[in-house]
């Protein structure tokens, strides 16, 4: 990391992609036993007509039985099953927020007069990040847990430069601020990037269920603000440079093909004006990155010929 302390970490939560804390997805029991009903019954109907078909002349019964055990085990997997693995994550979490709540308490602010922070409380501190960072590991698949070790880092950062910066020549503070920071920066790459890499990867799954090309465009752009949240703290770090090209590969296909698409419905309606205009557009948004590929070249050669048969056509018309 480059660049003085007070700027390389400023308040991560007025950065853009950060998001507010997420429970765990939990169906409430109304849509789950109806989702498991229609299932059900679907079940029961097919095995009865299979059963119905091959002779069985009492199909309803083993279709019932089939219907039966079925709830039952839908009942069994949510009430047992899957409520203790959502209570385990809430007392994870309850334990993390503890550990959380407790290193943040320690940690001064650059208001008023702020305490000393001395060898044993960073101590502490650093012990307290340590137990935050192994229970985000826990909880390694949720983003909301790695954002908060990473801004846990931020702070403890801010007031370390602001004791280095205030400690006395030959102090035995020194090396233990030293110690604590070299630290408290692993596990701020380590939970920054891992945050980064869950939250962009949940962002993109996102795009694949959507239809809407805005609603697409919408939720990648949110994706790019994280990684360039993280590029604002590790600027050189290689995964996040090529995540960014790919989500900004992936937003202007999707704005390119907007705009092709649209362009294509107008010249079905007769509107080559508008269409040559919606070609233009796609042209510039496959250009305005100043990123070159073979796929890009591929589509700009493409629109460049749509654009140059419709000014035949109008050229033509006049």
């Amino acid at each position: 990391m480059t660049g003085p302390i007070g700027n390389q970490y400023s308040n991560p939560r007025n950065r853009p992609g950060f998001v507010s804390k997420r429970r765990p997805f939990w169906l409430p029991a109304s849509n789950y036993y109806s989702i498991t009903v229609v299932i059900g019954l679907s079940l029961f109907l097919l095995a009865w007509g299979i059963l119905h078909d091959g002779g069985d002349e009492t199909p309803w019964i083993t279709a019932g039985i089939g219907f039966g055990i079925l709830m039952i085990g839908a009942v069994i997997l949510r009430e047992l099953v899957l409520r203790r693995a959502r209570n385990r994550y809430l007392a994870l979490e309850r334990q993390f927020d503890r550990h959380l709540s407790s290193a943040v308490s320690r940690i001064g602010s650059d208001e008023g007069r702020p305490e000393k922070l001395t060898i044993e409380k960073n101590e502490k501190i650093v012990a307290d990040i340590r137990l935050k960072s192994d229970a985000a590991k826990v909880l390694n698949k949720f983003a909301d847990a790695h954002r908060e070790v990473f801004e846990l880092c931020h702070q403890y950062l801010l007031v370390n430069e602001r004791e280095l910066r205030r400690v006395g020549s030959g102090s035995p503070r020194i090396r233990a601020l030293r110690k604590g920071r070299s630290s408290v920066s692993r596990y701020h790459r380590f939970h920054l990037l891992a945050w980064a890499q869950i939250e962009t990867r949940n962002l993109t799954h996102e795009v694949a269920g959507l239809v809407d090309s805005s609603e697409k465009a919408s939720v990648l752009q949110n994706a790019l603000a994280v990684i360039d949240s993280a590029l604002e703290y590790y600027p050189d770090e290689l995964s996040l440079i090529e995540s960014r090209e790919v989500l900004t590969e992936m937003l202007a296909s999707i704005r390119v093909t907007h705009f092709v698409e649209k362009a294509e419905r107008s010249e079905f309606d007769g509107d080559h004006k508008t269409a040559l205009n919606l070609y233009r557009d796609a042209l510039f948004y496959l250009g305005r990155d100043n990123i070159k590929s073979a796929k890009r070249d591929a589509a700009a050669q493409r629109i460049t010929f749509e654009i140059e048969r419709l000014r035949q056509i109008e050229s033509e018309s006049i």
